[in-house]
């Protein structure tokens, strides 16, 4: 049996191209694993997302309710201990002189 030789050539266009397919295949091996990687933290932002908008749909809520006159009396008063002016505590603008007015 006569076995053929190869040249250096030849065996060096085989290396190239083993080498070659080996970095594509590795190309895309990664890019798929980044691609389900983005897709796993996508999710996971969207979750934080979803959280963060029902905690300021409750914090609005609360804001309302603050800021409700009855409320905001109430707590002027109890913790605030604040109570309505006295008649001499007053004062009276004499409204034609005035600087509102003109």
């Amino acid at each position: 049996m006569v076995r053929k030789k190869y040249s250096h050539r030849q065996i060096l266009w085989l290396i190239a191209g083993i080498i070659s397919i080996i970095l594509l295949l590795s190309l895309y091996i990664w890019h798929l694993s980044e691609s389900i990687r983005l897709g796993y933290e996508i999710n996971q932002l969207e979750k934080q997302l979803e959280t963060i908008k029902k905690e300021v749909a409750l914090l609005e809520a609360e804001k309302t309710s603050l800021l409700n006159p009855e409320k905001v009396e109430k707590i002027a008063r109890e913790k605030l201990n604040l109570h309505d002016p006295q008649p001499e505590q007053i004062i009276y603008l004499n409204q034609e002189h005035s600087e509102w007015n003109q």
